[in-house]
């Protein structure tokens, strides 16, 4: 118990700009995702952490992160971890690289954990993941040519996967500090520690979570056509469809509809290029706002299109105009679910079979 509570307090602190709920004092939902998290991950992860001062949102992110990832269906969660950690790389989120990287460690080995993180996935020994990591490191370009390494029936969990970390990502360079790992520790160091958390994780890594333990968190929902490649696996469809409707309403709380409408038409026209290191091409689009909505569209911009631009001053401008940790989380989810929509859109396949919501009041059956 006290090395839970120790691990909890430094969890804690690794999250930035906004207050998380304790473990202590959460209540409702909040408790409920705390307590399932708790239970499948074996602490409160900062991931999880950051989004408690929106409770929807939380939820929302835990169920499309949850469901395809954690449970084991179709496909086996070391493939899972290499997509999570191959698209981690092409974000350009640190944090979630070591963290997933750690995560291939027990069953995959050290070499080809390593591989993911130096981007060289082409030297990785086991060519079922040097395909699936491949494919993740460009599943944001749709123009790119990498085969699709996985079957119609594994579709939805690793397309999942892919849309929860494009997702996941982004919120993480906004809200949680660079590294998971002490920046200071050399690389025989790293991969000493990664050996040792990866067989505490082990356990974690080859359970069998239920499926479906997150859906009653959100109210049913209609799959959207863009989401398409979730419809072969209802449980997937119905977290893809719930979290996509609880973010979608969290945007239009908290961003006014000319905000919404410029980040919506810049990713119209987003190919999953990067936007290189000047931030002129964001100025440039905010210019005609206002002050509060120009504080907004920046950091909704920069969120979408280079969430490891987003610095404590685009936080701080923001707050100027939108104060409460609530607002300022639900605007970064918003953004960063539109961009992961965007690339979710791109993996639908030919005339998906879209299945309908559960009845209201239902939720869809679980397993």
């Amino acid at each position: 118990m006290v090395i839970r509570r120790v691990v909890a307090s430094v969890a804690q602190r690794q999250v930035r700009h906004v207050r998380p709920v304790s473990e202590q004092s959460a209540l409702g939902t909040v408790a409920t995702v705390y307590a399932q998290c708790a239970e499948e991950m074996r602490l409160v992860i900062p991931p999880v952490l950051l989004h408690s001062p929106a409770p929807e949102t939380l939820s929302a992110f835990w169920m499309l992160m949850r469901e395809p990832l954690l449970v084991v269906g179709a496909v086996d969660r070391v493939a899972k971890e290499a997509v999570a950690a191959g698209v981690s790389v092409a974000n350009i989120c640190p944090y979630c690289v070591d963290m997933h990287s750690t995560g291939l460690y027990p069953q995959a080995g050290e070499h080809d954990a390593e591989a993911v993180v130096a981007d060289r996935p082409q030297t990785m020994t086991d060519p079922r993941l040097r395909a699936l990591v491949e494919w993740a490191r460009s599943a944001h370009l749709p123009d790119d040519p990498t085969p699709v390494p996985f079957t119609e029936a594994q579709r939805p969990e690793l397309v999942g996967v892919v849309v929860a970390f494009h997702y996941l990502n982004r919120m993480v360079n906004v809200f949680l500090t660079s590294f998971l790992l002490p920046p200071g520790l050399t690389p025989a160091a790293r991969r000493r520690f990664k050996h040792v958390v990866g067989r505490q994780l082990d356990p974690t890594l080859r359970a069998a979570p239920v499926p479906g333990r997150s859906l009653p968190l959100l109210p049913a929902a209609a799959l959207p056509a863009d989401a398409g490649w979730a419809a072969g696996d209802p449980t997937v469809a119905q977290a893809t469809a719930r979290s996509y409707a609880a973010l979608a309403a969290a945007g239009e709380r908290c961003l006014s509809a000319p905000v919404r409408q410029l980040v919506e038409e810049r990713l119209a026209s987003w190919r999953g290029e990067e936007t290189g290191l000047a931030r002129q091409w964001c100025e440039d689009l905010v210019a005609p706002l206002g002050p509060p909505d120009q504080a907004a569209a920046r950091l909704a911009l920069l969120t979408a299109l280079a969430s490891y631009q987003v610095d404590n001053e685009t936080v701080a401008e923001f707050r100027r105009h939108h104060p409460g940790d609530q607002t300022l989380i639900e605007a970064a989810a918003w953004a960063s679910f539109a961009a992961a929509r965007r690339v979710g859109a791109w993996h639908v396949p030919t005339d998906p079979v879209l299945p309908e919501a559960p009845p209201s009041g239902r939720h869809a059956r679980t397993g």
